[in-house]
Parts: C-alpha cells; sequence; structure tokens
C-alpha cells in the first residue's frame, strides 16, 4: 500500500474519471463550500462523515483490484494513515495491500479541516469505518441481485463475494455507476471487534519504509523538473519596516532570477539554493530597517500577563459548593509556563508552481491545507479554487509551525515566475525567531480544605495569550502577508470554547471537588508571535493541577496516589492511574538518596484519550541536573487500532514534553527574540531520554479517542513531583533547568 506520489500532474477527481477504469463516480467537493454539506435536518452522522456525506467522497472501488481511500487528515507521524487503512481494509474484507491512500490534496479529498486536536481518529478513523461499512453493504446488495442469492447467505473475502452454491464475484467486477455517489445514512454498524484481522494489531506503519530507505518521501527532498529555489529576507524584529535595499546589484548575481519585493515583504529566486542563499545575504547587508522597541523581555512576560488587562474573563466553570462547613485550611500555589517552540528538527518548506491554467499548486506539510489554501488564495487575490495544496510529508511539529508560511512565501515567489516550481525552505535562524511559539501562561491555584485535607472548594485561573492563530481562511495569520505593499491586518484571536478550549484546555480537573470554579483571563495582545503547540494550554494547566495535587496530598501527609483516588469518580481514570502505578512499582518503590518519584493523570481535554504517567528522577544537589532514569505510562484510548501506534504515540509526547519541562524556553530582549538555534534553544539529546514503558488498556467496542497530546500534561507534572519528592524543594516555573533548580535549592 501506498500514497500515490505527488507531482503537478496529478489530475482532479474528474480527470481521474476520464483517464482510469474507475467504476464508481467521484464527487467534487467546491473548496469554498466544503463544510457547508451538513443539513441540521438530515440525521446526524459518525465523525466528519457529517461534513463530507458523500460515500463517492471517500472510497472509490478500482477496476485493477484496489481501493481508493480518501481522507483530509494528514500524515504527521502519528500514523493516522496506517490505522485508518486498517480500519478500511476490515469493514471491507479486503487484504490491506490493495487500500490506496490520497489523502490532504484539497482538489481531491473531502474537507476534514485541520489535522489537529487528537481528532483524526474520533472524527476521521470513524467516518472511515462507517463508511467502509456501508460501502460493503452496497457491494453485498449488488452481488446478491448478480447471484440471486439472499445477502444473508453471502461472505467476502479479499474483496470476492462467495454464496453457498459456489458462485461468486468480485468488488471490482460489480459495474457500480451511481451507486456510491449517494450520501451515507450511517444506519450499517461495523464489524463486532472479534471479526477484525487488522484493527487490534500492531501493522508496521506505511510512512516508515521509505524514509527508512533515504526515498523523496518529504516535501523537503521533492525535486520537480525545472524547479527553482527561493530564500527570504526576514526583518530583524516583529514591527521591523523595510526602509531601503539594494536590489540591482544583487539581481546581477549569478544565478538570480528574480528579485521579489513587495512592502517589507522581500526575497529572492534562483536557480541553485546556494546561489539563491547568496543572494539573500546580500539583500539583507543592503536592507534598511525601521525598528521599534516593543517586547516585555523574557523575564518580564510573566508580571505582563499579570498586569495587561485582558481582552476577556471567562468563566470556564463555576460550580459552587452547596452549603457545608466553611474550609478549616486554604492553600494556594502560583505555576509559571514559559513560551516554547514547536524545534522541528527540519525547517519548514514548501513548493509552488503557478500553472498555465491559472491554478497555484503549492506541495506542504501543512496541518491545516483547506484553510491554507483559502488564506493564501485571498493573499494573491485569486478565487479559492485556483490554489491547490498536496499535502506532502514534512519535519513533525505537532501544532501550527511555519509550514504554511513556508506554502505562502513558496506562492509570493512563484507569482513571478509563472510556470516554473518554486522551493523554498528557511533557515534554522528564520524558523526558530519566526515560528509562533506556544503561548506562556501564569496558572493560579487555591483550594480550601477540610480538617482531613479533603478538597471543599477548587478555584484555579489562567492568563494566557491565545493558542491559535492559524490561517482559518484568513490572509492576516500569514506572516509574510502582514509585510506586503498592501499588508493583511492580523485578526483578533478567539478562546476555543467548550469542550475543547484553548488557553483553558484541560483548565478542569477531571476530580469531584464539591466547589470548583475556573476562571481565564484571556489576553489578545501577543508581545511575541504565538498560536497551537501541542496541546495548546492543556500542558500548562495539567501541570498546575497536577502539581497542585501532589502539593495538597503533602500538606494531608497522604501518598500522592492515594489522594488523587479519593476525588476520582471516573472508573476509567482510575484504571489508568492504578495501571501506571503498579507497572512502576509505586507501593514497593524505596526511597534513596537524591532521588524521587513523581506521577501524573489527565484525560485529555476531558474527552479524548487517558493517560497517566510515573517518572523515577535523580536530582545532583551541585550542579542542579535533573536526571530521569525511567518512565512508565499508562493510556486508555478506547478501542485500539494500532497498538504501536498509541504506543509511539505516548512515548513521543512524553519525551517532547520532558524536553519541554527540563529545558526549553524562549528567550528575547525588548527589540527580538533571542532563540535563534540549538544552543541558544536546546532541547533533549537522546542520550538523556529514559527508558520508557507503555501500558495500554485496550476497550473493544468503545469509541476512537484520541491519543496524539495525552502524555504531555501528565509528563511535566510528574517531572516537577519527582524532583519535589527528592531534593523536598517546590518547583513552579517550567523549564526545570540547572541554574534553576540550583538556585532553588541553595534557598533551602
Amino acid at each position: 500500500m501506498h500514497t500515490p506520489h505527488i507531482n503537478a500532474n496529478t489530475p482532479t477527481r474528474r480527470g481521474f474519471l476520464k483517464t482510469t477504469g474507475y467504476l464508481s463516480l467521484a464527487f467534487s467537493i467546491p473548496l469554498e463550500s466544503a463544510l457547508s454539506q451538513a443539513n441540521d435536518n438530515k440525521p446526524r452522522l459518525p465523525g466528519d462523515l457529517q461534513t463530507n456525506r458523500k460515500l463517492s467522497a471517500w472510497l472509490r472501488i478500482n477496476a485493477d483490484k484496489t481501493v481508493t481511500l480518501m481522507v483530509g487528515k494528514v500524515e504527521l507521524g502519528q500514523g493516522i494513515l496506517t490505522a485508518v487503512s486498517q480500519i478500511c481494509a476490515d469493514e471491507l474484507d479486503i487484504d490491506m495491500q490493495r487500500v490506496q491512500l490520497i489523502s490532504g490534496d484539497t482538489a481531491l479529498v473531502p474537507n476534514e479541516g485541520v489535522t489537529a486536536g487528537s481528532f483524526s481518529m474520533p472524527y476521521c478513523a470513524t467516518a472511515v469505518q462507517y463508511a467502509s461499512a456501508e460501502v460493503r453493504a452496497i457491494l453485498l446488495g449488488l452481488a446478491a441481485e448478480q447471484l440471486k442469492q439472499p445477502v444473508a447467505h453471502l461472505r467476502v473475502q479479499d474483496g470476492i463475494i462467495s454464496a453457498p452454491n459456489g458462485s461468486s464475484v468480485a468488488y471490482w467486477d460489480l459495474v457500480l455507476g451511481e451507486s456510491l455517489n449517494r450520501e451515507a445514512t450511517g444506519s450499517i454498524k461495523p464489524k463486532a471487534s472479534e471479526l477484525h484481522h487488522y484493527i487490534g494489531r500492531s501493522v508496521q506503519r506505511l510512512d516508515l519504509t521509505p524514509k527508512i530507505l533515504g526515498e523523496a518521501k518529504f516535501v523537503h527532498e521533492y525535486r520537480p523538473a525545472g524547479m527553482l529555489f527561493g530564500h527570504l529576507v526576514r526583518p530583524p524584529t516583529y514591527a521591523a519596516k523595510l526602509l531601503s535595499v539594494n536590489t540591482a546589484n544583487v539581481q546581477k548575481m549569478p544565478g538570480v532570477v528574480k528579485v521579489v519585493r513587495n512592502g517589507s515583504f522581500l526575497g529572492v529566486i534562483a536557480k541553485r539554493e546556494e546561489q539563491a542563499l547568496a543572494a539573500a545575504q546580500a539583500l539583507n547587508a543592503s536592507a534598511k530597517w525601521q525598528v521599534d522597541k516593543k517586547l516585555p523581555t523574557h523575564e518580564g512576560i510573566f508580571d505582563w500577563l499579570k498586569s495587561t488587562k485582558p481582552n476577556k474573563i471567562i468563566e470556564t466553570k463555576n460550580q459552587a459548593r452547596a452549603g457545608g462547613d466553611a474550609p478549616s485550611k486554604t492553600v494556594e500555589a502560583t505555576y509559571f509556563r514559559p513560551y516554547q517552540m514547536h524545534a522541528s528538527i527540519g525547517t519548514s518548506a514548501a513548493i509552488a508552481t503557478m500553472g498555465a491554467d491559472g491554478v497555484m499548486l503549492i506541495q506542504t506539510h501543512s496541518q491545516s491545507v483547506f484553510e491554507t489554501s483559502i488564506a493564501i488564495a485571498k493573499m494573491l487575490g485569486l478565487e479559492p479554487s485556483k490554489v491547490r495544496c498536496q499535502h506532502m510529508q514534512g519535519a513533525g511539529c505537532y501544532g501550527h509551525n511555519m509550514a504554511d508560511d513556508a506554502a505562502a512565501d513558496a506562492a509570493l515567489l512563484a507569482m513571478a515566475v509563472p510556470g516554473q516550481p518554486v522551493h523554498l525552505q528557511y533557515t534554522r535562524e528564520q524558523e526558530h525567531k519566526w515560528e509562533p511559539y506556544g503561548s506562556a501562561m501564569v496558572i493560579q491555584t487555591k483550594a480550601g480544605l477540610d480538617a482531613n485535607g479533603n478538597v471543599l472548594d477548587w478555584d484555579l485561573q489562567i492568563w494566557s495569550t491565545p493558542h491559535g492563530t492559524r490561517p482559518s481562511g484568513n490572509p492576516g495569520n500569514l506572516l509574510s502577508a502582514r509585510y506586503l505593499e498592501q499588508p493583511f491586518v492580523l485578526p483578533t484571536p478567539i478562546n476555543g470554547g467548550p469542550p475543547n478550549y484553548a488557553a483553558d484546555r484541560n483548565g478542569i480537573a477531571l476530580y469531584d471537588f464539591p466547589g470548583h470554579k475556573v476562571l481565564t483571563h484571556f489576553i489578545t495582545e501577543m508581545p511575541v508571535r504565538v498560536s497551537s503547540t501541542r496541546g495548546l494550554g492543556a500542558y500548562g494547566n495539567v501541570f498546575a493541577i497536577e502539581s497542585f495535587m501532589d502539593e495538597l496530598a503533602a500538606t494531608a501527609n497522604v501518598d500522592p496516589l492515594a489522594y488523587r483516588l479519593r476525588f476520582l469518580k471516573d472508573e476509567r481514570a482510575r484504571d489508568v492511574l492504578q495501571k501506571a502505578a503498579d507497572k512502576f512499582g509505586w507501593s514497593t518503590w524505596k526511597k534513596s538518596p537524591h532521588r524521587g518519584r513523581g506521577i501524573g493523570f489527565a484525560r485529555y481535554k476531558n474527552i479524548a484519550g487517558y493517560c497517566a504517567v510515573a517518572l523515577e528522577v535523580e536530582v545532583n544537589p551541585r550542579t542542579g541536573r535533573v536526571r530521569v532514569l525511567r518512565a512508565v505510562a499508562s493510556a486508555d484510548s478506547g478501542h485500539i487500532v494500532n497498538p504501536d501506534g498509541v504506543s509511539n504515540q505516548i512515548e513521543g509526547g512524553l519525551i517532547q514534553s520532558l524536553s519541554w519541562s527540563l529545558k526549553e524556553e524562549v528567550k528575547f530582549d525588548d527589540t527580538q527574540v533571542l532563540s535563534t538555534d540549538w544552543n541558544s534553544y536546546p532541547i533533549l539529546t537522546f542520550s538523556e531520554v529514559p527508558p520508557v514503558e507503555v501500558v495500554l488498556i485496550n476497550r473493544p467496542g468503545a469509541p476512537f479517542l484520541g491519543t496524539g497530546e495525552a502524555s504531555q500534561g501528565p509528563t511535566g507534572a510528574a517531572l516537577a513531583n519527582a524532583v519535589f519528592d527528592a531534593t523536598g524543594v517546590r518547583f513552579r516555573r517550567l523549564p526545570l533547568t540547572p541554574d534553576r533548580v540550583k538556585q532553588g535549592l541553595a534557598k533551602t
């Protein structure tokens, strides 16, 4: 099985019908109305079938004995394309090798919005499951007519439908015509779990083999014929304006095809990559900028958050306690999360081609191909149908890094050289300085306790700037669009509401407290650029909640695990916590000098996957260095499709969270970002990654639950709790760098 190789000549849906032997009619989804298929008067369909109701938008049975599966979600390293292929194969009763995938091509696939928020499994996978089950039922109905046998007597094996009398017909031999060009009903129940062949198995990831073999799988490596190379010159600071630049001399440099200036947007196109880079460096040397000093600095950001008037104060939860005695004790604490990068190992890239047909084709690793294509069309002054994004894989990031910006910048350059593909990839400094970071946060907690240490009143307040400035069809969220001669204005961000939330994601503790209040101070002003980073506010909020639970347990002189279980009524949550503790050996663990253990728990967004993490750490009191000795995680993702894929997500999220929590902090002065490379923004190294064990809890028949962002928050909290256990000092500001830990220990 494979995803068809993407190139500028990939046909449209209509072209597919004209040039191939496919037997089912394709269904075109107009880009500008792709989310308008839902009808409130119709029954709600499972997952993304609700907004993409035509079966032919998802599946095609082909004359070459394959099945084409089309999905709007894209592969980011989370394994979604493998999982949906497993589901499709099982529900259709075909060998998985027959499934051919098309993913993230805005001209060909159903619009499933952004691939984010751990929604791929509950929305995309569920849609694929129900669509595949219904297509199988349609095929059986057609076979029953042809074979003149009752449907109940028919059996399917690898696409061959057989009757008891020995007659048979294959999926690909049935003339479908309009058979799949119909709306799904959602009435066909998927198979029982005991009938699955692929679901529940650790099938090898489809995208790994070509990567291991060094094939050009990534957009960074793709080299279409006649390709040119582009490079940009970024302003020195966010608010800088280009006053002058010597373009004439650069235009004469070797290999330079075109110097492009539009307001303060400045770039160059050349025949070779090193020529483009040299020309960009020459442009940068001659450029004169107006520079303002407007930033509050990284050390002043938390005071800035507390003192800046919020755009909106949101009562995320307001559950007053119904009577009872006044608390006998009140405990308070405040926690701090800095700005953090996506820090993709590979910088963002894209390839854009302005075609002779007037269509801008963009190969991109964006997570939001549909929204980004609309935003780029508006930026370029084109009709939405004239910009087509095709997803190709890139360096992982889990969130809104600069992939969308690279797509937009490549398109801006490609407009200057019609008919020629333009490849653009940022330098490390550009990626570090200009990507949208995960927002800094201040989380203030307060609890009123009774005489036994039980929580009577829980109060949590959040101060945060936005966690989402994706393009969403608006050019103002594309970086370069703000610097054009006729600039697009950055729209005022909004905070997501329930049950997803954004700044207050996971701000509501899953524990059962008599009084429970959460207040979010949402600040739309952004000193530095911010947007969606893995987990959004969940990482900071769970760090605060689970750290505070440990502090309350210590106040009550109760084991941290037992204290959590006091207030946790959700049986699946209790199960996850207990499984992690048992695997870790919580009850038999022995204390030793400078070593500590910690645990953390959350259900991501309180609607997705459950995860608990237990860590053992060693703290060097002389250097302040924290070394994680081992990690154990347990996860409940509902019905597990690919156990290895789920384990990879939990383990990968845990490791990334350790990197955030031990090392990562964006630093900036009053003018510009200072974190420009791996020295000024270090991340966890291979030698610092601990052994990780993952315990999976499978619940066959239960809904699929998103997993990709489940372990970030619990890991950060478990780390802080383990460091406290090792040192007796509570650290509430992330990251726990050696200097910060050493200073904290010196105060005791």
